[in-house]
């Protein structure tokens, strides 16, 4: 078919696993998918100690049950010694995470986790010195988010919304806030919104010598509530209630606040039309704090510089975009408070500096292609360390580059993706590199030219394991649909013939800015799409428009009209793919999760003549019904925009199903609320269609704990079989 067009073989078909011998017959089992049989293995908590010549990472013995936390020499990769382990502490059986101090003479050790919600978490922590041997708890009952003060000798908490410090040499707790209440006030953590959309929890910051503590209070109190049936094994089942802003609902007010530890006095800072803060950072000043801020259309970004002294404001830059302005991570303040900082300002994601009173200096990247990670500036050598797409956008490079944007330099050689994690001095680097056939390797190298001084671990005993199942390699091509080449993969069967005709079954998300064609290792739904390919399907996945790095005009191209364009490149990918001789037109399927369920119902709604089954498990249904960040920086407010809401809701067009759909939830999935279920549901009941559906009782937006997982996927597995 002319429009289908391959633009590289990726996957290189004398590679053992993929290779076509008689011996190779096995076939990959769900219950080895969600049983871990092809987990990888890879450095856990890896931190690079100060002197730039060691790293530790966090090591776990399942024999015994126990963790620890090892030390390595980055040159010789010897293991130079245990600094703690949990066999050596009587209060401790395991932890699962770590930080050290800022002078590294203490850990901060996390145990007894649980989870709240995507990021949040609740535990029981300590303290451990590394030259005394001391551990102290912090506190009796569970806490969020402790955090060192810069000299290690005091920790801040948050505990039921209100924030504290406690002293490690007196053993006191301070109560630095009162007025903390469930579903009202929190301070110093964010609210459910904040956590899953702008991505962090703790709304806290330590200063730099250690002085002041900047944090967030979030007012709740107007904020609509959502509650959500918990079945668990009582008589009575109860409620968990919890603050939500739907799309066009008020959110939380949100206010800045800083501490003087020393008095223990809070001052607001008063930051105008504030109406989000998505980031706080101070500056190597201590007495100066970053602030950034937007407002409600998400439209308008502002970084702020504080003066802690004298409680003043000032603009350091303000950044504008017809659509919407992303927050980022990025922001690193140099020695002089000179910052660098990461824009699509060009209409590619780049690389700026500004001086310390945020004038440009200038842009350090440039070219038709993103900045996907910013790892860091050696000031000595005057280099800057970046991953991007300039090797294409499906692969991704490790690169350095002087601060005047010349002499860039390509660190990382194999294609694919690779991912570096630089020693504190940027001596080294450790990269992790893998592909479409080629599991997780670590590797050492020199950040100055990027060349590879040792191995460090592989995954070629997984390798090994999969020479023994029939495996179809990944054939990445682009597709020509509405004008533009977008990025498709496609599994064959195992003993694919070209003079037969097989079912299509399509796996996308396409929510904006995302990406599901890369070439990378597989993950748990790629052993899956192997397992459906050996009986016989094909499988093909497509990044519309709207997906990301190809460029802002080309991922924001869905603003305001979600589930317009990317349905519509689903649809007529389809349709060109439909035409190629191999694929038997009258059986395609697609499926996908969250967004993407809002996408396979869309398809086969508005594709009714194109698709015969699909998917949606845990579907959006209607923007109305999520949150206020997410939904209103692509689509604005449902006030503003009722049609965008309205035109590509699928309850709101449930008579054109023709095809078969299996509908799946989890009860208590506090993020795309049931509530999208039960009303597509209604809509289909009183539109007299027929379809599947499975709701997981108290199984949030992951629906996974137990067999839960299992069971899911030999559902679908089973309805995949069973209708196409």
């Amino acid at each position: 078919m002319k429009n289908v067009r391959k633009i590289s073989f990726l996957v290189a078909l004398t590679f053992s696993i993929f290779s076509t011998i008689t011996a190779q017959n096995k076939q990959i089992s769900l219950e080895e998918i969600y049983g871990g049989h092809f987990r990888t293995e890879g450095l856990d908590r890896l931190r690079s100690l100060k002197n730039g010549k060691q790293y530790t990472i966090l090591d776990f013995d399942s024999s015994k049950g126990t963790t620890a936390i090892d030390k390595y020499d980055y040159s010789t990769q010897e293991k130079v010694e245990t600094i703690v382990s949990s066999a050596d502490l009587k209060e401790i059986s395991h932890f699962s995470s770590y930080e050290f101090s800022e002078d590294e003479s203490r850990l901060l050790l996390a145990t007894q986790l649980e989870s709240i919600y995507r990021r949040s978490t609740l535990g029981v922590y300590y303290v451990y010195d590394l030259q005394s041997k001391n551990l102290v708890k912090i506190s009796d009952t569970k806490i969020q988010e402790p955090s060192l003060s810069p000299d290690g000798t005091q920790v801040a908490y948050v505990q039921e919304n209100n924030i504290y410090t406690f002293n490690l040499a007196t053993k006191k707790t301070k109560q630095i806030t009162t007025d903390g209440v469930k579903n009202k006030i929190i301070n110093g953590i964010t609210d459910w919104v904040y956590e899953e959309e702008f991505s962090f929890v703790r709304a806290f910051e330590w200063n730099a010598d250690g002085t002041k503590i900047a944090f967030i209070r979030f007012d709740e109190t107007e904020v609509p509530e959502f509650s959500m049936d918990i079945y668990g094994s009582e008589l009575y089942q109860t409620q968990q209630v919890f603050k939500y802003p739907k799309a066009g609902e008020n959110n939380a007010v949100v206010s800045l606040h800083l501490l003087d530890v020393a008095s223990g006095n809070t001052t607001e800072v008063a930051l105008g039309d504030a109406y989000y803060i998505p980031r706080i950072k101070w500056m190597n000043d201590a007495n100066t704090l970053s602030v950034q801020t937007l407002n409600r259309h998400q439209n308008h970004l502002k970084l702020l510089a504080v003066d802690a002294k004298k409680n003043r404001v000032s603009v350091l830059l303000e950044e504008k975009d017809a659509a919407y302005v992303d927050v980022a991570d990025n922001l690193t303040f140099l020695e002089d408070d000179s910052f660098i900082w990461t824009s699509e300002m060009d209409g590619y994601n780049h690389i700026y500096l500004y001086n310390a009173k945020g004038k440009l200096v200038r842009q350090i990247t440039k070219g038709p292609w993103e900045v996907t990670n910013y790892y860091g500036y050696d000031q000595k050598q005057d280099k800057i360390y970046y991953q991007s797409t300039e090797n294409g956008s499906i692969n991704r490079d490790v690169y350095s580059i002087k601060s005047n944007g010349r002499k860039k330099q390509r660190l990382t050689s194999k294609e694919g993706t690779n991912a570096a994690d630089f020693s504190t001095d940027f001596t080294y680097f450790i990269n992790t590199f893998s592909n479409a056939t080629t599991p997780p390797e670590y590797t050492l190298h020199a950040a100055k030219s990027g060349k590879k001084l040792k191995d460090i671990k592989d995954n070629k005993a997984l390798l090994e394991k999969l020479g023994d199942y029939a495996l179809s390699p990944k054939e990445y091509a682009t597709i020509k649909v509405n004008g533009n080449d977008l990025n498709m993969w496609m599994v064959k069967p195992t003993d694919f013939d070209a003079n037969k005709q097989y079912p299509l079954f399509m796996t996308q998300y396409s929510g904006p800015g995302s990406q599901s064609v890369s070439n990378s290792w597989m993950g748990s739904n790629d052993y899956w799409y192997q397992m459906l390919a050996d009986e016989g399907y094909i499988v093909v996945c497509v990044d519309g428009r709207g997906t990301g790095f190809k460029g802002r005009d080309f991922k924001k191209v869905t603003y305001k009209e979600l589930g317009k364009y990317e349905v519509q490149d689903q649809i007529d990918a389809a349709k060109q793919l439909s035409e190629l001789p191999y694929v038997d037109e009258n059986r395609t399927g697609i499926w996908g999760w969250s967004y993407g369920g809002f996408m396979s119902t869309n398809c086969l709604l508005k594709g009714n003549d194109t698709f015969e089954m699909a998917i949606a498990v845990a579907p959006v249904t209607s923007w109305g019904f999520y949150d206020t960040i997410y939904t209103e920086r692509f689509m604005r407010t449902p006030q503003e925009n009722p049609s965008g809401y309205e035109d590509n809701s699928p309850f709101n067009y449930p008579e054109l199903l023709k095809g078969k759909y299996l509908l799946v939830h989890g009860s208590s999935d506090d993020n795309v609320h049931v509530q999208n279920t039960m009303r597509m549901v209604e809509a289909l009941v009183q539109a007299n269609k027929q379809f599947d559906w499975a709701i997981y009782p108290d199984k949030n937006h992951g629906i996974y704990g137990g067999n839960t997982r299992l069971h899911l996927y030999t559902k679908m597995t089973n309805f995949i079989k069973e209708n196409l």
